[in-house]
């Protein structure tokens, strides 16, 4: 399935970068405009600043003083007087063709009623580009009038123009910033929040111990990841239902062939019975015997087979009671014991006279025990012993099955002591008992136990 790259997660976060770089050449003039909003909305409403335009002032005084040519001392007072009215902040002075300072506004104002030519020197250096800020103008068209000064603080001569708190200003590069820290975050976390979704459906087993398929809502790299998760659930879904259905025919088919199989052999039984009451040679007593050995032990391979089978399938009941062990053992000992005297085996029983309690099946210990008589006559019969007893194992008493055959190994290639040891492990894992196997090859040991020691 091919996805579009405009559906694609690094479409996406591209976009988001495309966008956080168009901002930023948006963002100066912006600022710049906000920032002085403020003086823009309100400067209609600010009176206007008389001391503000320094070329202006100096202009008009200049016009001011060539309007004075020729005045008499009188217009010059009155003429400086309205001005250190309207100018009332500012230092008015203006001194006559003799160098004597004839007026001064304010009166206190610290200006020399003397002037030289050190005085004027020194004048004129302190104001040049300082503060306050001066003006001289010569009163007329020549110095023959004098000439008359106007001195402004530099601090009256600020235009009142009001701007956006800087800290405001920080705060909207600082929203900007963690709005785009913002996006890409919850971008993102989207992203981790699929994944673990996806994680948690891959971990998740449903009923048939296979995860759930997930719902597919998007188009993007994660999606496809989805689709390919869904599609391995489907074949893994299909293939678990074949096994199934291929198991189910398998365990039909053991149980429909253990069954088929019981009527020819106890035909045969019956026929090899019946041979020995007829004259027949030596050899063919021995080929009776040998009919006989292996009607047996076939009679219980499919005895196996079908256990086998019953207990993969949950169809071989087990009522769990509380048993007395030993008498089990011992009954079941007892029914195997002319099979043993029969093949020559020496059979040793030690079980102790107590009871010993488990919770367990009757039946099911019954048919450990007969698989394991069964092993030992059919795989231990060159050492021609069995023992059974009772002794301390792993800290629990415990059951020994014991022989001195080959050991296991020299029997690891017979598929029927195989399947009835698999029983064995089977049924005494579901009565919830523990075993083990000691082998050697001077002979194998069995351990039977109860990990809940239950005595009476």
């Amino acid at each position: 399935m091919k996805m579009k790259f405009r559906h694609s997660l690094l479409a996406k976060y591209l976009l988001i970068i495309m966008i956080g770089l168009a901002l930023w050449p948006l963002i100066i003039p912006i600022s710049i405009l906000l920032y002085n909003t403020p003086g823009l909305l309100s400067q209609n409403n600010v009176p206007e600043n008389i001391y503000a335009h320094g070329d202006q002032i100096a202009r008009m005084w200049n016009e001011e003083a060539a309007g004075l040519a020729d005045a008499s001392s009188e217009n010059i007072h009155q003429k400086l007087q309205q001005l250190s009215a309207k100018y009332d902040k500012a230092t008015i002075f203006w001194v006559d063709e003799q160098g004597i300072t004839q007026l001064r506004f304010p009166d206190s104002a610290p200006i020399p009623a003397e002037w030289r030519a050190g005085n004027i020197i020194q004048f004129m250096k302190n104001s040049y580009d300082g503060d306050p800020f001066t003006s001289v103008a010569m009163i007329g068209k020549e110095a023959e009038q004098g000439f008359m000064v106007l001195q402004i603080p530099r601090a009256l001569m600020v235009n009142e123009f009001q701007h956006m708190d800087s800290r405001l200003l920080y705060a909207i590069f600082l929203l900007i910033i963690f709005l785009f820290i913002f996006i890409s975050w919850m971008f993102f976390m989207k992203i981790r929040k699929r994944l673990v979704r996806l994680q948690t459906a891959m971990s998740t087993s449903g009923d048939t111990g296979i995860p759930e398929p997930i719902t597919v809502k998007k188009k993007d790299e994660i999606s496809r990841l989805e689709h390919s998760f869904n599609l391995m659930i489907h074949e893994l879904t299909a293939s678990r239902k074949r096994e199934q259905e291929e198991e189910e025919l398998r365990k039909q088919l053991i149980a429909n062939l253990s069954h088929d199989l019981r009527t020819p052999l106890t035909t045969i039984r019956g026929h090899a019975y019946s041979l020995r009451k007829e004259i027949v040679s030596t050899k063919g007593v021995e080929s009776i015997d040998l009919i006989e050995s292996k009607s047996d032990y076939l009679a219980q391979l499919i005895e196996n087979l079908l256990s086998y089978t019953l207990l993969t399938t949950g169809k071989y009941p087990m009522r769990l009671a509380r048993v007395d062990v030993l008498r089990t053992i011992r009954t079941a000992a007892a029914s195997w014991y002319p099979v043993f005297e029969k093949e020559g085996f020496e059979v040793d029983v030690r079980l102790s006279d107590t009871a010993l309690y488990w919770d367990a099946d009757e039946l099911w210990l019954t048919r450990i025990l007969d698989n394991l008589f069964q092993n030992i006559i059919r795989h231990a019969k060159d050492g021609k012993y069995v023992a059974i007893r009772m002794e301390n194992y792993q800290s629990f008493p415990a059951i020994v099955v014991e022989d001195k055959g080959p050991g296991m190994k020299s029997t690891s290639g017979n598929q029927g002591a195989r399947i009835g040891l698999t029983i064995i492990a089977m049924m005494v894992k579901e009565m919830k008992l523990e075993w083990d196997i000691v082998s050697t090859e001077n002979g194998t040991a069995v351990y039977l136990y109860s990990p809940k020691l239950n005595k009476s």
